[in-house]
């Protein structure tokens, strides 16, 4: 768990969340031969300018422009005005998480060495990772081809000292951010501006983010769904290994494996039905998509984390110019829209986990809405039937931000940009619906320790029957206040999300 190096080989996805949350550094390989390899794109690119090539993007206009000539006198200046007329971005600003991952994304597709591009560049991209000199990035302004164009072009503003940048936790003008972390503002190269931003490095870099965090809430959600199970006293037979050798799916094996190994020994005596609820029975079902989705999301995704996806690209090797599409993010669009609905179905399960624990009627004996209190005091006490609302709330935002983005392509600059990926779109999606469906695991975490605890106070033997590490899992909870009274939650749920989103847990080997 070092360095991770940029240009030793393929990059995988907790390489880049790994720099994203600081845990480990990034470094360009400073082997020779990975440094002559960059150098001959650059010294290529310019043999061709000196022998009259026409080169799109260099010699000529921008995208519907590519008809329109630059005089060689104007070249130079070109890549900054790429730069700044893309500067029209709006909504929020990424975060430095995303920020840094977007970086290391950038970086690591021009460190392919098809892109023309200097030494110079890779080593002003890896200042800013290394001093957290960090580009103010709107989230909102890419379609997704001709790959990141706007938001893009706040990380060339600030290589070349303009714009704002975030440095030591205050927003600066670009050019003293850098000044004060000891670097010096880039005279981008001819074809360095449009190397930096034709790509699909903010996509790819959200899309790592939500990877990691859609892989934790899978896992999460299994053990969230064993202690339902026990708080329901729900049939543990539902999750039988040999049961699950019969529909051969991956996903729900996998998650059946987890959840039966959470329950512990055998529980026919303490199970109410024969048969659960499908949010119980079927659990394993709707977790075991998300389970089976990650493989291929995470191919896709690291296939376009190592390719080289701007244009046109250069291969000194062959001598050849390439002019190209490998700025479309169609593959980290379509896994965005995939996992996203993955991750809403898990936000819809433990919506309805959440439901049976709180309603007396489906809860087996627990009281309504999981009040502890008992008593000349119960009836005005609730328990979590406002968390219950709350919850269903964050599911059915979740679940409207299903509808897949990449189907919205729109025609745009000059119908040139005809046919669009809408990734990035795609990506900011994925994240939203995660953060909705984790603030959903963290009013199942509240209410089955809630469940627990009563079932204890009854005296059910089903909370001591949990295995090892689910057992464990619940004590970690023991700061949770027991609600006997009625207390604002809120602070609570805050906290509790800060652990999912902290990855806090060690859920399984």
């Amino acid at each position: 768990m070092g360095t991770v190096t940029v240009g030793r080989g393929p990059l995988c996805i907790e390489d880049v969340v790994a720099v994203a949350t600081g845990s480990r550094p990034l470094a360009l390989d400073r082997d020779p031969a990975f440094r002559a390899r960059i150098q001959a794109g650059a010294d290529f690119l310019a043999a061709l300018l000196e022998g009259g090539t026409e080169v799109y993007g260099v010699t000529t206009g921008y995208g519907d422009s590519c008809t329109t000539a630059v005089p060689p006198d104007l070249v130079p200046e070109l890549p900054a005005h790429l730069t700044r007329y893309h500067g029209c971005g709006l909504g929020r600003i990424l975060d430095e998480d995303e920020t840094l991952a977007v970086l290391v994304a950038r970086l690591n597709s021009l460190a392919q060495g098809f892109s023309g591009v200097r030494w110079e560049l890779l080593e002003a991209l890896e200042g800013l990772v290394a001093r957290r000199v960090l580009p103010r990035i709107p989230a909102e302004g890419s379609v997704g081809a001709s790959g990141d164009l706007t938001p893009l072009s706040y990380v060339a503003a600030t290589l070349i000292g303009e714009r704002e940048a975030t440095f030591r936790g205050e927003v600066r003008p670009a050019r003293e951010a850098l000044a004060e972390a000891g670097l010096e503002p880039l005279r981008l190269a001819p074809k360095e501006g449009l190397a930096i931003m034709n790509g699909t490095a903010v996509m790819t870099g959200l899309a790592c983010l939500a990877f990691h965090r859609a892989e934790y809430l899978e896992r999460l959600c299994c053990r969230l769904t064993a202690l339902a199970v026990a708080a329901l006293r729900g049939n543990r037979d539902h999750f039988h290994p040999r049961l699950f050798a019969l529909k051969p799916h991956a996903g729900p094996r996998a998650a059946a494996a987890r959840i039966h190994g959470d329950l512990g020994g055998p529980a026919e005596d303490l199970a109410v039905r024969l048969q659960d609820r499908y949010s119980i029975r079927c659990a394993p079902h709707v977790i075991g998509v998300l389970g089976d989705a990650l493989s291929w999301v995470r191919r896709d995704v690291e296939n376009e984390l190592n390719s080289a996806n701007d244009n046109p690209l250069l291969d000194p090797v062959d001598g050849l110019l390439l002019h190209g599409g490998h700025f479309y993010g169609g593959h980290i669009a379509f896994a965005m829209d995939g996992l996203k609905t993955a991750v809403a179905n898990l936000a819809d399960l433990m919506d309805r986990q959440l439901a049976l624990l709180v309603d007396a009627r489906y809860n087996n004996g627990l009281p309504q809405n999981l009040s502890g209190s008992r008593g000349p005091r119960a009836p005005i006490n609730h328990g979590l039937k406002a968390v219950q609302i709350g919850a269903s709330a964050w599911t059915a935002e979740a679940l409207k931000l299903t509808l897949p983005a990449s189907v919205f392509s729109r025609s745009t600059e000059c119908h040139n940009q005809d046919k669009v990926s809408m990734g990035t779109i795609s990506a900011r999606d994925c994240l939203r619906v995660l953060e909705l469906t984790e603030q959903v695991a963290a009013a199942l975490a509240l209410a089955v320790v809630q469940g627990l605890r009563l079932r204890d106070r009854q005296g059910d033997p089903a909370p001591g029957r949990l295995a090892p590490g689910a057992r464990a899992f619940l004590e970690s909870f023991g700061w949770l206040p027991f609600l006997e009274e009625d207390l604002p939650l809120d602070t609570t749920l805050r906290a509790l999300l800060a652990s999912i989103r902290n990855h806090d847990w060690s859920l399984y080997p």
